[in-house]
Parts: structure tokens; C-alpha cells; sequence
């Protein structure tokens, strides 16, 4: 009964913080972000704020406060063309297909006819084919996200590579001015008090001119910085300051008499309130009758110095590890994202090049690949670095002391979270980072071993407060010792410090927490070799699976469901042993084995060894039914239902190598048999074999509509999914699995550069822009080690522990 009134409470407490605290609710459930079918490839690294461009070129989703999402279309940010012949302006043209109320003194409305867009994360190109003209524009934007790369990966830039072709008989002066608005196209960009100035910098013989934007709030004020590249027959003219909201007929005519700006010297007066101003930069060069040039513009934002919603601590985020955090990095790093671009796309193109190649991947898997991948820094990602005076003991807490390698591994790689949606406003959420962590830990290996270092700390940790519960109504601890936490905090109040934002269930009784933090630890070691992290995590491994022993009620070696959604399906329910926390759950007492015998811990070995015989038995006679494992043993109505995430176990096992010989946890033939069940009734009898997986279905071809979730897709999952029908040899199923997803979302619903958490048949989905489908990645490592990659035997560290 308690579950029937979870809507009123819900509202209750939505309207208390929406509308008496005037706060924003980590998850609005009354307030869904619109879907707008407009996005392309964000612009920036990882961790210091992102600006989204549309696939027409607008500039229109804003995260520069961390994890705090703004969706606005500034039409001042945009791209203008003027091309001369024999000293004449013959064309000069907004490259946008807008047609807005203001700024109408510029020619707006270009044709969409003769533009096209293409992305490849985190490059896209947008080609014109300027009418009537016989020149054609690409504009290339790069930005800096390098897998292994912790420096240049952090830089808050984005630089737009513009390639000019000239097809006439007849020599061209081309120009192309960037304009931007100072600000982000919120009420705060009439705060007054804002003001620009032009800059010039130069190093190493190489010149770099612009203007910087300064935009002066009282919490976290930043900088933009539009530049341009001097070169020899490159000219760089700029407008320091013009009326954004006004007709712009100046700033037209001055870029119509020459193909330049007027340059002014100076700073521009600051902002009165309601006032709104903006800036733009010019770069121009001749091309050559049949030839070719390039101009090179770029995009920086400083925002060094971060606070988060409560306002209590100052963060510094990673780049001003290079850059420095006075504010006034603008200029260096417009410089140095001019210089270094180049040397950027050659470790890009090393990197996409052999699976863009490889001719037996179908071009929508590499598109997906490495699309999916915006997510990494365009997840509300913060990546912030331990303030210099920070103690061992500050970061451990009083349980943490065990944790040798914290304080090193933070301060040399710093802090990074993520959230788990752009609508679901918590970072780090760990149940859902289990499935996108494969991106993390192949591609930036380093920040799966901070992240969870931080996990770690908290697990060992605890908060006593106590607290109301949404979805049942009960008052427990915000956070108990020795559990694995929900998620890291809230950005609209103080992560790290005050952890468990989710408020919907106690997730102190969820049974897959603890078990996705020891799966982890296991892969992250298989992986990367990293000894000191295995053996930092060994006592905290231990900790949590001492925990969750508690759920073994009955002493049979197999952990049992508690009767509500207790897990990351949080809204289907599930009693009795389950084919999904009960996988899970013998996974990670399997990896436990391996673990101790890593580290010569032979008393533990034996513990989970002999768990692992009962629980397996157990297992097997309680789920299997001769087809596939059923969702829980509770002899429900839809305990006999087929769930797509039902062998999460094995992925995880597969993963690491541990899915045969003595390390066999699960009967092959039962998972081949499981795999194919899933195909069949899944995939191919859910509209049509088209969308991917559902969640849940009957044994009779029918969609489980017992919960909210059974009858949704989940996007990451269907990945993973895909993932173990690759490593157990079902590769055309995988991949015939995946391509529904991605057919659907980034095709049919026009969800680009946004992946819901789930969709539903009928057009119907949840939660925009989530981070789940990075699990992907975990597709890519599959086919590597099919494909006869793998790590080297991970060594045991040099000094084993001993019990």
C-alpha cells in the first residue's frame, strides 16, 4: 500500500523544493525535458562544461555550470560567409537556415538544399555548397577528447577547421566572421556587467587574435574566447562589442564594404542590466582560381573555479592543472587548440581509423561507437582536481585508512563524475555506471580507477542523517558503512561531500550495488594490471560482499530478491532468487575466487569457493527451466518472464576471461540456449525485430507489462546484451540486436547526440541523454578478443596478502 502512495508523496516533496525552496528536483518526474530532433556533436573535452551544436549549425544546449543543463538556441552564435571578386562583395550570407526576429539586418535564411551534415565523435563536418557561387565550404570541429590522454582531453575548446574550395576561373577573397553572444542565452546574459575586449597572443612564432567575452555572475563568472589563426595571406579582423538583440545592420555593412571588421582597440563598456552584448571575429584569405585555402577559428571557455549548488566548496577544475585557474586562460588556450588541433585529429584518426576500416563492422556500429561516446563529456562531466593542500585523511574519512593509493592516484588524475542522465540528476550513479564504465576504462583507464577509489571511500564510509524515502515512505540513514552508495551527489548541491541524491528507494537493501562494485574492481585489474588498485579494493571488496551476505536468508549459497524493485530496474519488482541479482551475485563471488587466488589469500579463496559450488546448484535448480533462466523463483504470475539483462553475470565473466575451464560459472549450453530464447522472443517478436531488446517478455511472445519497465527497451542494456551474444559466438545476433537500437533512435525518433535511457514500441520514451549506452564499448572489447586481442595474464602484485 505503501507504493500506491508514492505519487502523492512525490508531489509533495516536488512541489516543497520546486516551488517553496525554488530549487530543481534531481529527478522531475512532472517536468520532462522536451525532445527537440535538433542536436549534432558537442563542442569541448572532458570535465570542463560543454556547448552543444545542432545539426544545422545552431548553437543550443549549454553545460558550463557543472551538471546544470541549459536549452537555449542563441541565434547571435553563428557563422557568416562574404566572398569578393575584383574588390567587390559578390555574396554574404548567415550559414544558417534561421529566419529570426532579430539581428534582421543580416541575409538569413540559407538554403538547407545545398548543406549537409555529417558526425564522427568528436569531429563533425558541415559541408555548403554556396548557390550560384561555385564555392564550397567544409567546416571542420574538432574537439580534444583523446583516449589515454589526461592533459589535452581536459580543455574546455573546440576548434572550427574551415576548408575553402574555389571552383571559378577567377581568384576569391573569402571571409568568414564568427559571432557570438556573451553568454549562454539565459536571463543572466542581461544581468548587467558584462563586457568584452579584444586580445592578441602570441608564442613560438605563432599568432593568434580574438576577442574575449567576459561574463561576470557572482557564482562561477567565465570567459569565451571566438579566435582566429594569423598566418601568411591570413588576415584576423574582429567587433569587439554590437547590440545581439538589436537589427545588427552595423555589423553587416562592416563586414559587406571590405570582407573586414573595423578592429576597434579597447575594452567595451560593461553591461547595463537588461542589456545584452556580443562579439565576433574575422578571418579572411584569397583563394586562387581553381584553388583551395583554410581558416582556422576556435571556441574557448575559461571557467576554472567551480562551485557547485550549495555554494560550500571551491573546485578547480582539471585543465587549470596546465592553464592555471586565475581566469585569464582564455588567450592560452585559444592559442594552444590552433596549435595543437593537428597533432589532436592524427591520435584521433590513429584511433577510429582501424575499426573505421575494418570492413566485416556495419557502418552503423561505427557510427554508434563512437557517437555514443559524447557522452563522455557531455554527461554533465566534471573533472576537477584535489585542492593542493588536501590530506590522505581529509579524502578517507575515518574508515578509510586501508585506501594507500587514494591520495596519489587523485592528485596525479584528479576527480571525475558524471551523471547518469542530463534528466537524472545525480553523478556517478553506480548501478547504471556498471554498464557505461567500459567506455571509461578502455578509453581513459585512469578515471575508472579514480572513480572508483571515490567509491570506494564512500563504501567505507557512512552517513547517519536520516531521511524520508519516496517510494515507500520509510526513514532510514542516508548512507550505510560497507554498502556501495546510489550515486555520488547531486551537482545543484555538494557531490562527494553529501552522497545518495537519489531519494526514490533505500538503496541500502538493493542487491546489485555491492556485486557491480566487486565485478569492477576484477575487470578494471584484468585490464589495466593496475596491482596496488587490486590490492587497495581487496578489503573494501571483502566489506561489501560480507554485506550482501545478509541477503542469503536461506544459506543456500545464492542471495534472494526482498520483494520491491531492489535493484536498477528500480520500478520492476522482483522476489525470491533472481536470474539478474542472482547472476550478478555469483558472478562477483566467482571473481572474489580469482581475486584472493591473485593475491595468495588461500582462507577467502576457500570461503567463496565453497559459496560459489552451492550457490551455483541453487541457481541452476531454482531458475533454469529447461530454455532459459526465469526472472525470479516467487512463482508469480510473471515470474516465468524472459528478461533481456538475465546473463549480466556471464557478460561481466566473459569479459574477463572468466567464462570457461575450472572458472565456469554458468552451464554453456544454458547460456547459448538463454541467448537464443532472448533472440527469439526479445528481439525478433518485439516489433518486428526492429527496435532491440525488450526488457521483459512472456514465454507466449507477449511484452511483461507488470511494471513501468518490463515493457520498455533499455538502450544500454540491449549493448551489453549484444555484447554477450558476441563473446559467446551469436555475433550476427549481437549485432543484429544492437542495430535496432540504434536504427530507432538515432534514425526513427531523431535522438541524436541524446540516448534515452529507454523507449517503449509506440514511440514512447524516458529520459534524454543517459548514460548507459556507453556500454557499447563493451560490444568493441567483445570483437577484440574474438578477434584474438587480449590483455596479457595479469601478475600477482610482488607482495601477496596474506590472511
Amino acid at each position: 500500500l505503501s507504493y500506491l502512495s508514492f505519487p502523492c508523496r512525490y508531489f509533495r516533496w516536488w512541489y516543497k523544493k520546486t516551488r517553496i525552496e525554488k530549487k530543481s528536483a534531481f529527478i522531475d518526474l512532472l517536468c520532462a525535458v522536451p525532445l527537440q530532433q535538433i542536436y549534432g556533436c558537442p563542442l569541448g573535452g572532458i570535465g570542463g562544461g560543454t556547448i552543444t551544436r545542432g545539426w544545422r549549425g545552431e548553437f543550443c544546449r549549454w553545460q558550463l555550470n557543472p551538471g546544470i543543463y541549459h536549452y537555449e538556441t542563441v541565434i547571435a552564435d553563428q557563422f557568416t560567409v562574404c566572398l569578393r571578386c575584383k574588390g567587390q562583395t559578390v555574396y554574404q550570407q548567415v550559414l544558417s537556415v534561421e529566419r529570426p526576429s532579430t539581428l534582421q539586418g543580416w541575409n538569413w535564411g540559407y538554403c538547407g538544399h545545398y548543406a549537409f551534415y555529417h558526425a564522427l565523435y568528436p569531429r563533425a563536418w558541415m559541408v555548403y555548397e554556396l548557390p550560384g557561387q561555385n564555392v564550397v565550404l567544409t567546416c571542420r570541429q574538432v574537439s580534444p577528447v583523446i583516449p589515454h590522454d589526461y592533459k589535452d582531453s581536459s580543455l574546455p575548446v573546440g576548434v572550427f577547421i574551415w576548408e575553402v574550395e574555389n571552383g571559378r576561373d577567377e581568384d576569391v577573397d573569402v571571409s568568414i566572421m564568427f559571432s557570438l553572444q556573451n553568454g549562454t542565452g539565459t536571463k543572466e546574459d542581461r544581468s548587467g556587467g558584462h563586457w568584452n575586449e579584444p586580445f592578441v597572443f602570441e608564442k613560438e612564432g605563432e599568432r593568434v587574435a580574438g576577442v574575449l567575452l567576459h561574463h561576470c555572475t557572482h557564482v562561477n563568472p567565465f570567459t569565451l574566447a571566438i579566435s582566429a589563426r594569423e598566418k601568411a595571406g591570413t588576415g584576423v579582423t574582429h567587433l569587439t562589442a554590437f547590440n545581439s538583440v538589436g537589427s545588427g545592420r552595423e555589423v553587416w555593412q562592416d563586414l559587406l564594404q571590405d570582407g573586414r571588421l573595423d578592429s576597434p582597440t579597447g575594452k567595451s563598456s560593461p553591461t547595463e542590466k537588461g542589456e545584452v552584448t556580443a562579439a565576433a571575429v574575422c578571418a579572411s584569405c584569397r583563394v586562387p582560381a581553381q584553388g583551395h585555402r583554410t581558416l582556422e577559428l576556435a571556441l574557448a571557455w575559461d571557467m576554472p573555479r567551480v562551485h557547485f549548488g550549495s555554494k560550500e566548496k571551491l573546485h578547480l577544475r582539471r585543465y587549470t592543472r596546465f592553464f592555471g585557474s586565475g581566469g585569464d586562460a582564455a588567450p592560452a588556450l585559444s592559442h594552444y587548440a590552433l596549435t595543437h588541433y593537428e597533432e589532436w585529429e592524427r591520435k584521433i584518426e590513429a584511433w577510429q581509423k582501424p575499426i573505421l576500416e575494418n570492413s566485416q563492422l556495419p557502418s552503423w556500429y561505427k557510427s554508434a561507437l563512437f557517437n555514443e561516446l559524447y557522452f563522455m563529456t557531455d554527461g554533465g562531466t566534471i573533472w576537477v582536481e584535489l585542492p593542493p593542500d588536501c590530506r590522505a585523511e581529509d579524502l578517507r574519512g575515518p574508515a578509510g585508512a586501508g585506501l594507500s593509493h587514494l591520495l596519489p592516484v587523485l592528485r596525479e588524475y584528479g576527480r571525475f563524475a558524471y551523471l547518469e542522465g542530463q534528466e537524472y540528476r545525480m553523478y556517478n550513479t553506480y548501478d547504471v555506471h556498471f554498464y557505461a564504465s567500459f567506455a571509461l576504462v578502455m578509453l581513459w583507464p585512469k578515471l575508472q580507477i579514480s572513480l572508483q577509489y571515490d567509491i570506494a571511500v564512500t563504501v567505507v564510509n557512512e552517513d547517519v542523517q536520516p531521511r524520508q524515502y519516496l517510494m515507500c515512505g520509510q526513514t532510514a540513514q542516508v548512507k550505510l558503512k560497507n554498502v556501495v552508495p546510489h550515486d555520488i551527489g547531486d551537482p545543484a548541491d555538494e557531490p562527494w561531500q553529501r552522497v545518495n541524491a537519489y531519494l526514490m528507494h533505500d538503496t541500502a537493501d538493493w542487491k546489485d550495488l555491492n556485486l557491480k562494485f566487486v565485478l569492477q574492481v576484477y575487470r578494471d585489474y584484468y585490464l589495466t594490471h593496475d596491482s596496488l588498485y587490486l590490492q587497495d579494493m581487496w578489503p573494501v571488496c571483502q566489506a561489501v560482499m560480507e554485506s550482501e551476505l545478509k541477503f542469503d536468508t536461506d544459506n543456500d549459497g545464492l542471495i534472494e530478491n526482498g520483494g520491491f524493485a531492489d535493484q536498477t530496474y528500480d520500478a520492476w519488482v522482483v522476489n525470491g532468487a533472481s536470474a539478474y541479482c542472482g547472476g550478478l551475485w555469483l558472478a562477483a563471488v566467482c571473481m572474489m575466487c580469482k581475486m584472493a587466488e591473485v593475491l595468495g589469500d588461500a582462507e577467502t579463496q576457500q570461503k567463496y569457493t565453497d559459496i560459489l559450488s552451492k550457490g551455483k546448484e541453487a541457481f541452476e535448480r531454482m531458475l533454469w527451466n529447461g530454455k532459459y533462466y526465469n526472472y525470479d523463483s516467487s512463482g508469480s504470475d510473471t515470474s516465468s518472464s524472459i528478461m533481456s539483462d538475465q546473463c549480466a553475470g556471464q557478460w561481466f565473466l566473459g569479459a574477463c576471461g572468466l567464462d570457461q575451464g575450472e572458472f565456469e560459472v554458468f552451464p554453456k549450453s544454458h547460456i547459448i540456449s538463454a541467448l537464443k530464447t532472448i533472440f527469439e522472443k526479445n528481439v525478433m517478436s518485439f516489433a518486428g525485430g526492429s527496435m532491440g531488446a525488450v526488457n521483459g517478455m512472456r514465454p507466449d511472445g507477449v511484452p511483461d507489462t507488470s511494471s513501468v519497465q518490463s515493457n520498455e527497451v533499455w538502450i544500454g542494456v540491449v549493448y551489453a546484451l549484444a555484447a554477450t551474444m558476441i563473446q559467446e559466438g551469436l555475433v550476427e545476433e549481437g549485432f543484429h540486436t544492437a542495430e535496432g537500437c540504434y536504427r530507432t533512435v538515432w534514425e526513427r525518433l531523431g535522438m541524436a547526440f541524446q540516448t534515452p535511457e529507454a523507449y517503449r514500441e509506440k514511440k514512447v520514451y524516458r529520459s534524454l541523454a543517459y548514460m548507459r549506452p556507453l556500454s557499447i564499448w563493451s560490444m568493441q572489447l567483445a570483437l577484440e578478443r574474438r578477434a584474438g586481442w587480449a590483455p596479457a595474464p595479469a601478475q600477482p602484485p610482488r607482495v601477496p596478502i596474506h590472511p
